[in-house]
């Protein structure tokens, strides 16, 4: 029975690493239910010695009163007997969990169809758990089942799953190896140590208490090592065994951060119920601007990827401007403007900066380090949640004679790069909708017109799909998708038109409440930047805007299609930007605020350079953290010997106190004898070993005689001045044992070390206790499983009054 047991255990340990799947906490308790109907069902078949095949058999058909139980009770008859209309609901519930599952993203909420979905792939992977330990005896092909719901949360989420899941996790697999490990082993022939259970007279069994612990001991060392070395090494460094996301070298800071999938955090965030606070924000102008996170790159044929970022020490943001901007050339007008960035305490974990394109300084704490080829400011030690920064921006106004005479010579032919394979439709389409574009500009512009244009594209957050196939679909056939489908689209069509391009993942400029711009979860955006040389990189908006597209997504007023009205040089800069409207109809204020006093806060505000960190005091730190984890047995002992002090001034429990202070002294000192050893026992031994001194060999009868009055005598007497005692008897052993005795008495005391090892052992012990269950039998009674001595009831009335006489003669 402990084998079902056990195997519904490691179950339910993995199952806890879905929790970051779910808002609420619904989802478990349905699932603990399921695997303990499965459980039961195996115990049950395994009690009365069924055929293999019957509890697979049998076990579905309890799952399915389960599920019709707990989710349409009103449909069934006696609530859990299935009918035909609690089976259509159940189906319909499956149904609606697909349909939720593509449109949330984790966390999703609990609605009956995602928990009913959750509960029947947790009770699947339950039986096939108990098929393979239990039923086959394959406890180790068990982990594949269990494996397989360990990477659900894996392969779904973009964050680490928790290291404290994990290890419950890997505890409930070892646990179940251990458990069938210790059955085969009690099968194995004769016994050569034995051991009776209390109040039974089965016999003797196999003592495989010590190879258990044994295997106990490898297992939780492997769990440990799997979670600890991974953390210490540096190349590994940070969260390797639960960083999933794609690691980016980073030169000049001497660490590595995990980037996780932009675009499947984009989908994410769009299809959640709950629309949080990211962050808020000011700026000296009061227009609303775009904040971008990652520069996408890399095309390769399923879905838009970075290059690896280079952050050197020169190029840290306290260090004073950021790197040039790519591109642009000296003469172009830029606006300038000042902004003022929170990050809500809530974040997820964000090793890179929301910032305007392209920023020119920024001011934040930590060791924040830019990118010189996308401008992105990231960092390998610092995380974004909670950070108060400031930036400040200088936006590109080209003339209309500068965008339409712009170039497109990249500083490499890598933002050009496409993967074989493009339906070549794609590009028909492309030179078709530029027909009549004479420059890139031109073109640039009228992609953007033709995705947005008229009902032609319908915009909708559960569109899903990656790759060319996935591309041609949304171009051709379909429409409809959201704010990654177009701009990956028009990234990819600039491209096929020879138009340098990339996708930037980031934030819209959200919403202006009480004077404040504030940016939430579902204004978490994608949009096409192209470049243009001399200009450098500008954003377009191909995703629809307004009530039936992204609600606070905003055209860029150079992106606007020429009228006949405007002039050959006429520029964005000319245009109604001082007059641009929030989504409440309000003005955004002055277009331009004051260089000269944006000069003075900046060059009025000393930036010390933050060098981090020495390594000297990194070393230090680790040198004194080890050092106080090494002197906590010492630190320990202490504790314990000044609360036996005290307690030695009270009389009853004085004595006992200071027995317990004279055996741990002899275990630190290497002179300890056994458990079953007598105060007077002990007392003599260590007097006639040691050769005690008259005062110490005093002071050891007195608190031997103290120990025995405690334990023996009617009316035990004051124990006396045990502590002088004690300290008495500790200089005069210590002087006789040897240095390193008497120094690892002090800092590795083993009377400390020895409790940790006891109490580890019994943590250990929790798949022993389910030893103590078992299923009787209908009939079984105690007496039928004693076996009677001969003469029938009266002998054994007779030996019950010899019981009963000799505890009176002791008593």
């Amino acid at each position: 029975m402990k084998l079902p047991v056990a195997a519904g255990l490691a179950t339910a340990a993995v199952t806890v690493t879905l929790y970051p799947l779910f808002e609420g906490g619904t989802w478990f308790w349905s699932c603990l239910g399921a695997i303990l109907v499965t459980t039961a069902a195996g115990a049950l078949a395994s009690h009365l010695g069924a055929r293999p095949w019957v509890a697979p058999t049998v076990t579905p058909v309890a799952v399915l009163l389960y599920l019709t139980l707990i989710f349409t009770p009103d449909e069934a008859w006696l609530r859990i007997v299935p009918t035909k209309d609690s089976l259509a609901l159940l189906a319909e519930l499956i149904g609606s969990g697909f349909d939720d599952i593509q449109r949330y993203a984790a966390p999703v909420p609990d609605d009956p169809g995602i928990t009913l979905l959750t509960t029947a792939g947790v009770a699947l992977i339950a039986l096939f758990v108990d098929v393979f330990a239990v039923r086959l005896r394959r406890a180790a092909l068990a982990g594949l089942p269990l494996l397989a719901l360990f990477t659900v949360p894996a392969a779904v989420l973009t964050e680490p799953i928790g290291w404290i899941a994990f290890v419950v996790a890997a505890f409930g697999y070892i646990g179940l190896l251990v458990t069938d490990g210790r059955e085969r082993l009690s099968g194995w022939g004769r016994a050569v140590v034995v051991r009776r259970s209390s109040g039974s007279a089965r016999g003797a069994a196999p003592d495989t208490e010590r190879l258990a612990l044994s295997g106990k001991r490898i297992g939780v060392t492997a769990i440990a090592l799997a979670v600890l070395v991974p953390a210490v090494l540096p190349a590994l460094s940070p969260d390797p065994l639960f960083g999933f996301g794609v690691g980016n070298g980073l030169g000049g800071g001497g660490g590595n951060i995990g980037i996780p999938d932009a675009i499947a955090k984009l989908g994410g965030q769009l299809r959640q119920q709950r629309n949080a606070t990211v962050l808020t924000y000011t700026s000296s102008d009061d227009v609303p601007r775009y904040l971008r996170i990652y520069s996408l790159d890399i095309f390769d044929g399923a879905k838009w990827t970075l290059s690896p970022l280079r952050g050197l020490s020169e190029d840290r943001v306290s260090e004073g401007p950021l790197p040039p901007v790519p591109g642009l050339r000296p003469g172009i007008t830029v606006k300038r403007a000042e902004m003022r960035v929170t990050m809500s305490d809530d974040l997820d974990k964000l090793n890179f900066l929301p910032l305007p394109y392209p920023a020119r300084q920024v001011e934040a704490d930590g060791d924040w380090r830019a990118d010189r080829s996308s401008l992105m400011v990231f960092s390998t030690e610092d995380e974004a949640s909670g950070l108060d920064y400031r930036v400040v921006t200088e936006e590109p106004e080209p003339t209309m004679t500068e965008l339409r005479t712009a170039v497109t010579l990249p500083e490499s032919d890598r933002y050009l790069q496409l993967p074989d394979g493009l339906d070549p439709r794609v590009a028909d389409l492309a030179r078709r909708v530029t027909a009549d574009a004479a420059t890139p500009y031109e073109a640039a512009v009228e992609l953007q017109e033709w995705f947005t244009r008229g009902d032609r594209f319908t915009y909708d957050v559960r569109a899903s799909g990656s790759g060319a196939q996935a591309l041609s679909r949304f171009l051709l056939r379909d429409r409809t998708g959201y704010c990654e489908q177009f701009a990956g689209a028009m990234a990819v069509m600039a491209r096929l038109l020879n138009i340098p391009a990339r996708v930037s993942i980031g934030y819209t400029g959200g919403t202006k409440i009480d004077n404040v711009w504030t940016v939430r979860t579902h204004d978490a955006h994608a949009w096409p930047e192209l470049f243009f040389d001399g200009i450098g990189w500008l954003r377009f908006e191909p995703t629809p805007a307004g009530a039936g597209g992204q609600g606070t997504a905003r055209v860029p007023l150079y992106s606007l299609p020429v009228t006949p009205t405007d002039g050959p040089t006429t520029g964005p800069s000319d245009g109604p930007s001082a007059d641009e409207k929030d989504d409440s109809g309000q003005s955004a204020g002055p277009a331009r605020p004051n260089p000269r006093q944006l000069d003075r806060d900046l060059d009025g505000t000393a930036i010390a350079a933050d060098s981090g960190t020495p390594t000297a005091v990194k070393i230090g730190i680790g040198v004194a953290a080890a050092l106080a984890l090494l002197l906590l047995p010492a630190a320990a002992r202490l504790v314990v010997r000044r609360r036996r002090l005290r307690r030695m001034t009270r009389t009853a429990a004085g004595g006992h106190a200071a027995w317990a202070e004279l055996r741990d002294m002899l275990t630190d000192l290497g002179m300890a004898g056994e458990p079953s050893e007598t105060p007077r026992a002990l007392g003599r031994r260590i007097g006639e070993r040691y050769a005690l001194g008259p005062q110490a060999a005093e002071s050891l009868t007195r608190v031997v005689t103290s120990e025995e009055r405690l334990r023996y005598a009617p009316t035990p007497s004051a124990s006396g001045p045990v502590a002088a005692d004690l300290s008495r008897i500790r200089r005069d052993l210590a002087s006789r044992a040897s240095r390193w005795r008497r120094l690892g008495a002090v800092l590795a005391p083993m009377s400390v070390l020895l409790r940790v090892r006891a109490a580890g052992e019994g943590a250990l012990d929790v798949f022993d206790r389910l030893e103590g269950l078992r299923l009787r039998r209908p009939g079984a009674t105690r007496a039928a499983a004693t076996p009677r001595r001969p003469g029938g009831a009266r002998a054994e009335a007779g030996e019950s009054a010899r019981e009963r006489t000799l505890t009176g003669s002791r008593r």
